[in-house]
C-alpha cells in the first residue's frame, strides 16, 4: 500500500482532484470508476479525516491522502476470470477445522481492490454459509497461503481461528534449515521432513538440458517499481532478496513437453515460475516470464501433505492436473 499526498491549489471536488492528480502520481491509467471505488472504499483522507463522498468539496491548501495498492490497481477484473462456486465436488477434504479446495485456474484467491470481483475466499464463505443458513453472520474462513490467480489446484483454508497459529507455523519456511544437506524431496525420504510438503506440476517445453532432478536456490525480490506490474526476479541478499529454494523432478516427457514435479521449500511470490524461467525453461502459458503462449498457465498445485493441527493425523490431499 502506497500513500500519495495531494495539496490542491484551488477549491474543487474530491473526485475531480483525484482524477487529475492520481494518474500522474501513480504512473497508472486510472478510470473514473476506479477513482469512485477508491473513495467509496475509504481509501481517501482529507486533513486526516476519512471521506467517502466523491462530490466532497476540497479547499485550497487541504491535505489529501490517497492510500493505493498499485499492484491491485493494475489487476482489475479481467475478461477471462472464470465463474466458480464451491460445491462438494470441489471440496477435497473438510472437517470442523480445515477445508481444502480444488481451485480453478483464472480465479483470484482473495479480494482485490475491485470490491465486486469474485474470489475463492468469498466462494468458500458462501459454501459454508449455505450448509448452515441459520448463522446470523458469515462463517469464519482463514487464508493460510495463496495460489496465483492463474494457478490451479489444492489450497487450504481454516474454519476456526484456534488452528491458525499451528497452520501458519507449518507454512513458515523461515524456521527450516536451508543448507544443501537438509533438503527433502518426496523421492528422497531420508532427508529432513518439512512440516508441509507442497507438490506442484508444471509443463515446460522439453529440452535435453533439463536434468531428471535438479534444485534451484537463490535470492528473489521484486524487480519492477511499485507503480508497474508485479514481476519478481533474482535479487542479491544485500539488495533485499530473500532466499528461495525449489526442487524439481521430471515426471514424464511427451508431445514436446516436459512435465516437472516441483517442490517449493520456501514460498516466495512466483517462485516456481521464476526458477524455471531462470533455468531457460519457462512454464507453458507464462507470458510474464517468457513462456510460450497457451490457453492457461500450466502450473498446478497437485498436493499438500501436513499433520492435522488437532488430531495429529498425517493428511495428504491431492488433485489431478488436466493440461
Amino acid at each position: 500500500m502506497t500513500t500519495f499526498t495531494i495539496q490542491p491549489k484551488s477549491k474543487t471536488r474530491l473526485d475531480e482532484l483525484l482524477r487529475k492528480e492520481l494518474p500522474f502520481l501513480t504512473k497508472l491509467e486510472i478510470s473514473n470508476s476506479k477513482i469512485r471505488r477508491l473513495i467509496m472504499a475509504g481509501c481517501i483522507r482529507v486533513n486526516g479525516k476519512e471521506v467517502r463522498i466523491p462530490s466532497y468539496t476540497v479547499f485550497a491548501g487541504s491535505k489529501v491522502e490517497a492510500f493505493v495498492d498499485t499492484e491491485k490497481m493494475l489487476y482489475e477484473k479481467q475478461a477471462d476470470d472464470v465463474q466458480f462456486e464451491v460445491t462438494p465436488d470441489s471440496v477435497l477434504y473438510e472437517d470442523e477445522y480445515l477445508i481444502f479446495i480444488n481451485k480453478p485456474t483464472r480465479f483470484p484467491t482473495e479480494k482485490t481492490i475491485v470490491t465486486d470481483r469474485d474470489n475463492l475466499h468469498d466462494a468458500v464463505v458462501r459454501y459454508l454459509w449455505s450448509k448452515n443458513p441459520s448463522l446470523r453472520n458469515p462463517p469464519y474462513v482463514g487464508i493460510m497461503h495463496r495460489l496465483d490467480r492463474e494457478t490451479s489446484g489444492v489450497i487450504l483454508f481454516t474454519k476456526k481461528r484456534d488452528v491458525n497459529k499451528a497452520i501458519f507455523d507449518m507454512f513458515d519456511s523461515s524456521k527450516l534449515d536451508l543448507s544443501d544437506s537438509k533438503f527433502d524431496i518426496r523421492c528422497n525420504p531420508d532427508k529432513q521432513k518439512r512440516p508441509v510438503t507442497k507438490t506442484y506440476v508444471a509443463a515446460v517445453k522439453d529440452s535435453a538440458s533439463i536434468k531428471n532432478e535438479f534444485t534451484v536456490k537463490n535470492y528473489l525480490g521484486r524487480i519492477t517499481s511499485k507503480s508497474a506490474g508485479c514481476k519478481w526476479g533474482e535479487v542479491s541478499e544485500k539488495n533485499g532478496g530473500v532466499i528461495a529454494v525449489t526442487e524439481f523432478k521430471v515426471l514424464k516427457r511427451e508431445n514436446g513437453l516436459c512435465y516437472l514435479e516441483c517442490h517449493p521449500v520456501t514460498g516466495r511470490t512466483h517462485q516456481i515460475r521464476i526458477h524455471l524461467s531462470g533455468r531457460g525453461c519457462p512454464i507453458v502459458g507464462d507470458s510474464l516470464y517468457g513462456g510460450t503462449k497457451a490457453e492457461r498457465l500450466c502450473l498446478h498445485a497437485k498436493s499438500l501433505e501436513l499433520k492435522h493441527p488437532i488430531s495429529g493425523e498425517q493428511l495428504f490431499v491431492s488433485a489431478e492436473f488436466d493440461f
